[in-house]
């Protein structure tokens, strides 16, 4: 029985999120012909749900210095030449509305699907071909490109003379995360830096719970830090830990160095250890109802309670006053792990950056291989970073497919 040959692309695109489609859009209006493949049933979920259904979208004070990586200068190149303004542009070109939140945060004004219906078009204006829902079974290198064979209905197999992979990491499995992209740069060889949760809640260890684990809902305003990270912003108390924008962004932090290391946090941050010091030590109030004119009542009763401190403010020496003043500005938490991939928003690690070109995303050993988005070793702050660097790394490695394209 005869079968029809396997249909030929300049280009084949493996992962339809972010950084896929704008990859895909990019390569194909510059006269690629492209074919996305995606496994989820549902286009672009992660960007769906992001922001709260809004999509952060970008970060308007976007600087390498936002992202880790075990080379933190690979993010460089891409970032400079598809800047968040570029992207601003093209969501204006659409009409979509949007808004700018605290520290450079833009959102959209209405839904998150605006933005995945942006990037669709993209691709249609450059007839990008789909492949929805399917998975690709195997991958074959070959002379001049690839070959993969799809598990879809009629188990197609297509040629590409350039591969990218752009199937994330493995934030939040339940919408369709899954290591693919892990095992075809293990099998072409390349190393991996140990995928871990990133943006995630922590969990307290036993003592810190059985203090502090009755305190869920309240919110801080602390200094976080960790290592090289150091964060001003909410911190969350829940019923397993800490959460809040402070703990999300340091515990990328947390997981990137010494599992043993304590995180800091300040819940006296700025001159209020100094308002504390100099209204709170001559109260005749007891201690616990002295701090709560800076604290959650709650947490400055457990404070309190946890470390012994049931005196009026105005009884403690100075010496001892000093020691609860450090001990609030100095709060030394060693989380007994995260909670998990399900509760992360983004994968630390991932494909190691040594392997890849930072102008293309190429392999350097194999230049029709890419690498892109989320599946790299690049992880961005909270705040937009993130879709940033899909972008970024998105349009470098379009612009890269087109170029080859062009000269062949």
């Amino acid at each position: 029985m005869l079968t029809s040959l396997p249909k030929k692309y300049d280009a084949v695109i493996i992962g339809a999120g972010a950084a896929g489609m704008m990859c895909a859009g990019v390569a194909a209006q510059l006269g690629a012909r492209v074919l996305l493949i995606e496994h989820y049933h549902k286009l672009g979920e992660k960007i769906r749900i992001s922001g709260g259904g809004r999509c952060n979208f970008t970060n308007i004070h976007t600087k390498p210095e936002h992202f880790l990586s075990q080379n933190p200068h690979f993010c460089r190149s891409a970032l400079a030449r598809y800047t968040p303004q570029d992207f601003v542009k093209l969501v204006e070109s659409h009409g979509i509305a949007y808004h700018e939140k605290t520290l450079g945060q833009l959102f959209c004004d209405n839904s998150a699907g605006q933005i995945i219906q942006m990037l669709k078009i993209e691709c249609d204006r450059g007839h990008v071909d789909w492949r929805m829902p399917a998975s690709v079974s195997h991958i074959e290198a070959m002379d001049s490109g690839f070959k993969m064979t799809l598990d879809n209905e009629k188990n197609e197999a297509v040629l590409a003379d350039q591969l990218v992979i752009a199937t994330g990491g493995l934030a939040v499995s339940k919408i369709g995360a899954t290591p693919f992209g892990y095992r075809v740069a293990e099998q072409f060889g390349l190393g991996i830096v140990p995928p871990k949760p990133a943006l995630v809640p922590l969990a307290f260890e036993p003592d810190a719970m059985a203090k502090f684990g009755d305190l869920s809902g309240i919110s801080l305003d602390a200094e976080v830090s960790c290592g090289d990270g150091r964060f001003r912003e909410a911190v969350l108390l829940t019923h397993r830990g800490l959460s809040g924008p402070a703990i999300l962004q340091i515990s990328s932090y947390w997981q990137a160095g010494s599992p043993k290391a304590p995180i800091h946090v300040n819940v006296l941050p700025g001159d209020v250890a100094r308002s504390v010091m100099t209204q709170a030590r001559q109260s005749k109030a007891l201690l616990h109802n002295a701090l709560a004119e800076f604290l959650p009542r709650r947490f400055a009763d457990s404070w309190c309670v946890a470390h012994q401190l049931d005196k009026q403010a105005n009884q403690f020496t100075d010496k001892a006053f000093d020691d609860i003043l450090a001990g609030l500005s100095d709060w030394q938490v060693k989380p007994s792990g995260t909670l998990g991939y399900n509760k992360a928003e983004v994968t630390l690690g991932g494909v190691d950056t040594k392997a890849l070109s930072s102008k293309t995303m190429a392999v350097n050993a194999i230049p029709n291989l890419y690498f892109i988005g989320e599946v790299v070793d690049v992880t961005g702050h909270l705040g937009g970073f993130n879709f940033q660097w899909a972008w970024a790394s998105g349009h470098a490695a379009g612009v890269a497919l087109s170029e080859a394209r062009q000269s062949k």
